[in-house]
């Protein structure tokens, strides 16, 4: 390919600048053999940072590893990664070469009304020192990274860079190469720009695995590839900055910046960097600032830290392009990480929709709520009144299962923002109407073909108590808008499946108790009978629905259906404790549900398909969301003290970044520490959404998005032992 000769004065001075002291760059040659390289699956998703900038012109996301360096760089949506990693690797004379995460790596956010991240990369012995901050530019879609590279004794060292592109969403068809001291990589209309301030002093472009940078790099501490060009295939692109550790030579600017060509990409770099990283840093901090001001303030008691970055991570998993569509977490875990293209922690949810505009509302965005609301209604919801199990920020369903949850809760949403809009109401009734429509076996009945832990059909607590509550708003939003026929239709079903919950999910012949408890959910409606089914996600196969609980039934109390004080409720509080509590320093957690195999194989590693039944091959952890529910019960139940224990437990499962997870280790191996976050999706938005519910409900000493309509109907009217008060 012909290089093009760049005129502007300013892209001279600041991309082929060569300080004193420092080689200039070697020139390229031809084009990498070997192509196309192996692929990689996406880094691991246990993230300590998730930055983007508060303004909407920015749309970039970017994810810092716990090991260091960049994991996913989200563009041109938050759908969509376009880098795989961003890394450093530090060589010298003799053959010296080591990737900085082979140092002591540790994350700090450095502000308390900022999603700003530092790293430090210290090497063992002292001999050198690397910090990077991290931004992105609140104008243009360009990540930023200050580095600062010191070094100790006489023997000189050098820093270099490692990207490895993802562009448009899939890592194989990405092309590179080197355009004056700049490094471009483009896949279609999608397209990166490296470059650095002092400008980089040698470039390459090759292929994963076998003439990247690290197999370069740490092959002899030299950058022995020097390739103009790369592609399509695995591309990773390496670059040599002029930092030695040396005085004068210790400071530079890294931007990675993204447009529909390499030409514009390179030129919102090259305006990046002219503007520098201090101010831009600023414009970014500033952002965030005027965002948490327009929240309510942080609740008494409460880490006002990890509030602020619970707020701030859930605006921040917000799309800028289809607003209102907030993804489950910017993170590929496990198996996950090889989907190609990205995996369905990216993609939106329908509960976790509901749980994330509660919580905004619990922080006192309601604009971000309403969003998430017309996006349900005016994007996701389906002609019959359905919702998809999930979806791409646009809208386009992926998986095909069908949860009743997700088709309640977000009628439930509606009646708590007291939507009463033409297009929420038509959209609550198709929604309320398929609720009551829904056939197995032509039996209407609560059945749903996915529990809210997606893995299982049946009767399920949880999904009948999401049921019951939406009927129950739908027919007041009915009665508001003058029809009272169907008014009657969904209070009569609500109604009934109230009647029968613990007809339908309660055992009195299980194994865990004497007394009645609630189940996970059952296969026939038949609770006391003994059938069986295989668990999933290499759980045991054959298992006695009796056997089988989780915390569930907990969502029939948050949202009016049984009082606090139901002794069903009581005494499964207390088999749940007995069979899923998990107890660690930090606190108490719990598993999701018995025999769960979601999370990491046996001895800690990644799980990966496939997952035969009964193999016992993957291990679920504690989740701490989990907490946040059964504060929220407390709360009902009258305990606030204990409510408020919750609260703190869940902020001690935070990693560094004040980032919450989707699940922490318990006492099985790996034997890290317990209650510390997994390589689980980290934050979880679910997990911060529901930390800042809790919060907010302590507060308030209610469980606020608790339907009123659904308490009044359902609930004792006045306070009385146990717990029972509304």
């Amino acid at each position: 390919m012909a290089y093009r000769r760049i005129g502007s004065v300013l892209l001279a001075a600041v991309l082929t600048f060569t300080p004193a002291g420092v080689p200039a760059a070697r020139a390229v040659t031809g084009p990498a053999p070997g192509g196309p390289g192996i692929d990689q699956p996406y880094l691991p998703a246990d993230k300590t940072g998730f930055l983007t900038s508060a303004d909407t012109r920015s749309t970039v996301w970017a994810t810092v590893q716990r090991a260091g360096g960049l994991g996913e760089v989200f563009y041109p949506d938050l759908g969509t990664p376009s880098v795989r990693a961003l890394q450093f690797v530090v060589t010298g004379p003799g053959g010296y070469a080591v990737r900085a995460e082979q140092a002591d790596v540790t994350t700090e956010l450095t502000g308390t009304r900022s999603l700003s991240y530092r790293q430090t990369f210290a090497e063992r012995s002292g001999r050198w020192r690397l910090t990077v901050s991290w931004t992105t530019d609140p104008r243009s879609a360009v990540v930023l990274a200050a580095l600062r590279f010191t070094t100790r004794g006489d023997r000189p060292l050098r820093l270099h860079v490692v990207h490895d592109p993802a562009l448009a969403g899939t890592r194989g068809d990405d092309s590179g190469r080197t355009e004056g001291r700049v490094l471009i990589a483009a896949d279609g209309d999608v397209a990166a720009a490296l470059a650095a301030a002092p400008a980089l002093t040698a470039t390459s472009s090759g292929y994963a695995g076998v003439n990247d940078g690290w197999t370069d790099l740490l092959a002899d501490g030299r950058m022995d590839h020097r390739y103009a060009a790369a592609g399509p295939g695995s591309l990773v692109q390496t670059a040599e900055t002029a930092l030695t550790g040396r005085p004068g030579h210790r400071d530079a600017t890294l931007a990675l910046g993204f447009a529909a060509s390499g030409e514009a990409a390179r030129g919102v770099t090259r305006d990046a960097l002219h503007r520098g990283f201090p101010r831009i840093s600023r414009e970014y901090a500033h952002g965030w600032s005027r965002y948490l001001d327009g929240l309510d303030r942080p609740p008494a008691g409460t880490d006002q830290r990890l509030w602020r970055v619970s707020a701030m991570v859930l605006a921040a998993a917000e799309d800028k392009t289809h607003r209102g569509a907030y993804v489950a977490a910017p993170a590929a875990p496990w198996a996950f990480g090889r989907d190609d293209p990205s995996g369905p922690y990216h993609l939106v949810w329908a509960r976790d929709l509901y749980q994330i505009a509660t919580g905004l509302l619990a922080a006192g965005d309601r604009a971000g709520a309403n969003r998430a609301l017309d996006h349900l209604f005016a994007v996701q919801q389906r002609p019959d009144g359905s919702f998809p199990q999930n979806a791409r920020l646009d809208g386009t369903p992926v998986w095909d299962g069908l949860q009743l949850d997700e088709v309640a809760l977000p009628i439930v949403l509606a009646h708590q923002l007291g939507r009463t809009d033409p297009r929420t109401r038509a959209g609550v009734r198709r929604a309320a109407d398929f609720l009551i429509g829904f056939e197995r076996d032509g039996n209407r009945a609560p059945w749903t073909p996915q529990d809210r832990w997606e893995n299982q059909s049946g009767y399920s607590p949880a999904t009948i108590a999401a049921a019951i509550a939406g009927l129950v708003c739908a027919a007041d939003m009915a009665r508001t808008g003058g029809d009272t026929a169907a008014q009657r239709r969904y209070l009569a079903a609500a109604d009934e499946w109230r009647s029968r919950v613990r007809d339908w999910t309660v055992t009195t012949t299980g194994p865990y108790s004497a007394r009645p408890y609630f189940l996970r959910l059952t296969k026939d409606g038949q609770p006391d009978r003994g059938t069986t089914y295989d668990i999933g996600d290499s759980g045991p196969a054959g298992v006695d629905q009796r056997r089988v609980v989780d915390p569930g039934f907990l969502e029939l109390v948050r949202l009016g259906v049984l009082p606090a004080g139901d002794p069903v409720v009581r005494n499964s509080l207390t088999v749940v404790d007995r069979q899923l509590g998990v107890p660690t320093r930090r606190g108490l957690f719990w598993y999701r549900a018995s025999f769960d195999g979601y999370g990491e194989k046996a001895d800690g590693s990644q799980w990966d398909y496939p997952l035969p039944a009964g193999s016992g091959i993957t291990r679920g952890r504690a989740w701490p969301l989990l907490n946040g529910e059964r504060g929220e019960y407390l709360i009902a139940a009258g305990e606030p003290a204990a409510a408020r224990e919750q609260l703190a437990v869940m902020a001690r499962a935070t990693g560094p970044g004040l980032l919450l997870p989707e699940q922490v280790w318990d006492r099985r191996p790996p034997y890290a520490e317990p209650g510390t976050p997994t390589t689980s999706a980290t934050p979880l938005t679910w997990t911060h959404a529901q930390y800042l519910r809790l919060a907010r409900n302590i507060a308030e000493g209610r469980v606020a998005e608790r339907p009123a309509v659904v308490a009044e109907r359902y609930l004792p009217r006045r306070s009385g032992p146990g717990g029972l008060s509304r």
